[in-house]
């Protein structure tokens, strides 16, 4: 997966993070950049996030004290029974002051935080709406809240009735689980469980839809970009797998590719994309390159790093993998006489890999001249851009087949360098 310049890991991230916790937002995180082999998996996740948003009511006011749950967490993480079980804990509990009081509120700390959960939260949820499979998580976490017969010891908290035999019985218990194991596997289900939540949350929040998984067909609806504060929505279907894009500079072409490439990757990892309505096919691999500059680390120029890039993809797509990628303003690191001929000759090219999706952005006009252009074998789209008393107003709206507008000159002659340029100076 080449997703870079997608920013998923600083800007998608965001959108889907309601967690309250760092190990819940890494595991947020993980499930945003853990590309996903199967449909069935794609399929499975979003059945689970979808059982979350059928809860969603539940999870409005989810909340907990975070130094309570961090605390209770490292308490857990680090129990050993040499230091919690040592011997004549019994008469140390009851002389010591400060042995007391330290295994006193550790355990007070870990039932009242587990009470909250379990009776707020745990007990409530319907289980219906979930995939079998992760059924099982949540009678993993039910069952491992339960033995600690939470109503009981929280009665015996606040009735001030809670003593020693009962520090005992909550220090053995942890012992046991401990030593099975099951606080472990406890903590990684509720980590992935909250990471759910706020992932529901943000696909509510924000109005995401979940796409069909398709075959080969991509098809959006009203999509946009989900970091823009007011962004103009396009729709769009694929039915060539060649798709060049042009349009003039600011017209919006990258920020367009990198709003249908956010659909795409979101839906082939299970989540809710920014649309109206979506069907996405299931591809191996994606690639994505807008923001390219050149790899000094590694020597490579401008132009070198698209080559690079571009073989890589063709040699992806070769093995008949379904494949989507994306050329921001391809070759523009050379001149535009090797630029027209080898993107001409790539366009071309891509169309021998039917399985597969491209997307090419270019300045180059004389390319829609290609036969393959004419004869609708590659598609063409462009960003709409009306001019107004010769200024160009950019309505970023997606249309069928290419501008002839020239902004370049137009912008040149606005600001009135050919008088400028022409204009004869003497020497004083």
């Amino acid at each position: 997966m080449e997703i870079k310049d997608l920013s998923i890991n600083e800007d998608i991230l965001n959108l889907f993070n309601y967690t309250l916790n760092d190990d819940a937002k890494a595991t947020v995180k993980s499930l945003l950049l853990k590309p996903l082999e199967t449909k069935e998996k794609i399929l499975y996740r979003q059945q689970v996030i979808k059982g979350f948003l059928e809860n969603i009511s539940l999870f409005e006011t989810y909340s907990y004290s975070r130094i309570d749950f961090r605390q209770v967490y490292i308490f857990l993480q680090s129990f050993d029974d040499e230091e919690f079980l040592e011997k004549g804990l019994k008469l140390k509990l009851h002389f010591s002051k400060q042995k007391h009081s330290d295994y006193r509120s550790r355990c007070v700390q870990l039932i009242m935080l587990f009470h909250r959960l379990h009776n707020h939260y745990i007990k409530r949820i319907v289980t219906a709406p979930f995939p079998e499979e992760y059924k099982n998580d949540i009678r993993l976490i039910d069952d491992f809240l339960n033995s600690f017969k939470l109503d009981y010891y929280e009665n015996l908290i606040r009735s001030n009735k809670f003593g020693v035999k009962h520090i005992i019985q909550i220090i053995n218990l942890i012992s046991v689980k401990k030593r099975k194991k099951e606080i472990t596997a406890f903590q990684d289900a509720y980590t992935l469980f909250e990471a759910y939540i706020s992932i529901a949350k943000g696909i509510r929040q924000h109005k995401f839809v979940f796409p069909e998984i398709t075959g080969k067909q991509v098809a959006l609806t009203q999509f946009y970009h989900p970091l823009l504060a007011n962004p103009v929505k396009n729709s769009f279907e694929a039915n060539n797998n060649v798709i060049l894009i042009t349009g003039p500079n600011m017209s919006g072409k990258s920020t367009l590719l990198k709003a249908i490439s956010i659909c795409i990757y979101l839906g082939n990892i299970g989540f809710a994309v920014p649309a109206q309505g979506a069907k996405i096919p299931k591809y191996d691999n994606i690639s994505v390159f807008i923001n390219l500059n050149d790899d000094l680390q590694s020597g490579y120029s401008h132009f070198m790093t698209e080559i690079i890039n571009l073989k890589k993809v063709v040699e992806l797509s070769g093995t008949d993998k379904p494949h989507y990628a994306v050329f921001d303003e391809l070759f523009r690191g050379t001149n535009i006489d090797d630029a027209l001929e080898i993107s001409k000759t790539t366009l071309k090219g891509l169309l021998n890999f039917k399985n597969s999706l491209f997307f090419v952005s270019s300045h180059l006009h004389q390319l829609t001249e290609m036969e393959e252009i004419q004869d609708g074998s590659i598609a063409t789209y462009y960003l709409d851009c009306n001019l107004k008393e010769s200024t160009p107003a950019f309505t970023y709206e997606l249309k069928p087949g290419w501008s002839d507008i020239k902004i370049g000159r137009i912008l040149f002659e606005k600001e009135g360098l050919n008088e400028l340029l022409q204009h004869k100076h003497t020497l004083s």
